[in-house]
């Protein structure tokens, strides 16, 4: 009897447009280390690689919890001091009208969870470019659309309302906003804020609203919670413990969805239904929330120092050379400094991966405005580290310049 051949197995087709550029470079980077070369990582934002400790009161309340044997289930939804905390913090940043809180392994199940519960295949969400990847990732795992709309980059990378407007069709059922946005640390004003919402309640779509960095402001400008400014509209917040309270590990965030009842009512009765399918959130972590949003924040005060002096260090060195430039972050820990190079900015990256050992992440990696080219660096390790590495980038750079 012939034996037949084994048949590989094939991979959903929904998986051929899922990248995530932040992580597949650091296959690249581990190439180079390999090779012996002396590696200095700006790449990814995790303030606990570098000098940035969690909380000391976070640790001992998850500490306590499990002695406690807060250790099996909770609620889909989280425990009940974690969601009450989420509120209280919630009204104090001006968000009225609170229709359900949840709490979900990261920010980023709590994107995806929202994502999943809203839209079927072929509808889009508009995305901004720049922006966080996962967004066109959880949307292609979906069968559904990532629509860029484009950040002014002239004008502090604030978003274009009238792209915004131009780009919503039928199939259009949410916009996301990222606030303070990642890559480009900018932080968005109250008018245009308001001008997005006016524009989503006018096509009758969701908005979502990212804020994680929102404890991470490095400027004189005010943040505002874009639910915060009309009580009646159809807003998620997504919010969590792994930036402004640096437990990224901890895989502790949440969804807070305000507005209307009666325009909310059949789409959160769908997150419900995902929520209790995959049961909860890690348990005892879900103690650090009251701790974290409730007990003492001196430690912000310090983290936002360093990062001060590091972004100055950043703003100022990305500048002061022909073929880069950078606008000046408001808030979180990233920059994306402009590139006038030959080629595009993802060759640019790899070269200078393979030969300084600097680890940043192509601007394409995070959508861009066409014939435009950038990179995303971290500002997060140690002054020394960051001196050396724009050096050497910038050393990269002079042999690249667009002639």
């Amino acid at each position: 009897m012939a034996q037949s051949v084994p048949t590989p197995i094939r991979p959903a087709r929904r998986t051929k447009d899922i990248t995530y550029a932040v992580r597949d470079i650091v296959a690249l980077a581990q190439e180079a280390a390999r090779g012996g070369r002396e590696m200095l990582y700006l790449n990814i934002g995790d303030p606990n690689k570098f000098d940035f400790i969690t909380p000391p009161h976070m640790v001992e309340a998850v500490l306590k919890a499990m002695r406690d044997n807060h250790n099996g289930y909770s609620a889909s939804s989280g425990i009940p001091a974690a969601v009450h905390a989420i509120e209280r913090d919630a009204a104090k940043r001006g968000i009225r009208n609170i229709r359900d809180v949840f709490v979900t392994s990261g920010g980023s199940e709590a994107i995806e969870i929202c994502l999943t519960a809203l839209v079927d295949r072929g509808d889009n969400v508009l995305i901004p470019y720049p922006g966080y990847p996962l967004y066109e990732a959880v949307l292609a795992k979906l069968e559904a659309v990532a629509k860029p709309y484009f950040l002014d980059e002239e004008h502090g990378w604030r978003p274009d309302v009238e792209d915004i407007r131009n780009k919503i069709d039928s199939k259009t059922r949410a916009i996301v906003l990222i606030n303070p946005n990642n890559p480009t640390g900018a932080m968005y004003d109250r008018e245009t804020l308001r001008e997005v919402l006016a524009l989503a309640a006018e096509r009758g779509i969701l908005v979502f609203a990212d804020e994680i960095y929102d404890r991470m402001i490095l400027s004189d400008k005010e943040h505002v919670s874009v639910a915060s400014l009309d009580p009646e509209a159809p807003v998620v917040t997504f919010n969590g413990l792994s930036k402004g309270f640096l437990a990224p590990g901890w895989r502790i965030g949440w969804g807070i969805v305000s507005g209307k009842e009666s325009l909310l009512k059949d789409y959160l009765a769908g997150v419900n239904k995902i929520l209790r399918a995959r049961l909860c959130a890690s348990h005892p972590m879900q103690h650090a929330i009251t701790a974290a949003l409730d007990g003492e924040k001196e430690f912000i005060a310090h983290t936002k120092e360093k990062l001060l002096r590091r972004r100055d260090i950043t703003f100022e060195m990305l500048n002061s050379a022909p073929g880069i430039s950078c606008i000046k972050p408001d808030a979180a820990f990233y920059a994306f400094p402009k590139l006038d190079i030959e080629g595009t900015d993802e060759d640019f990256v790899k070269g200078l991966i393979r030969e300084t050992g600097v680890v940043v992440v192509h601007g394409s990696g995070f959508g861009e405005k066409p014939g435009t080219k950038h990179l995303r660096v971290v500002f997060l390790p140690q002054e020394e580290i960051l001196r050396k590495a724009y050096k050497n980038l910038l050393d990269y750079l002079k042999k690249h310049l667009k002639k």
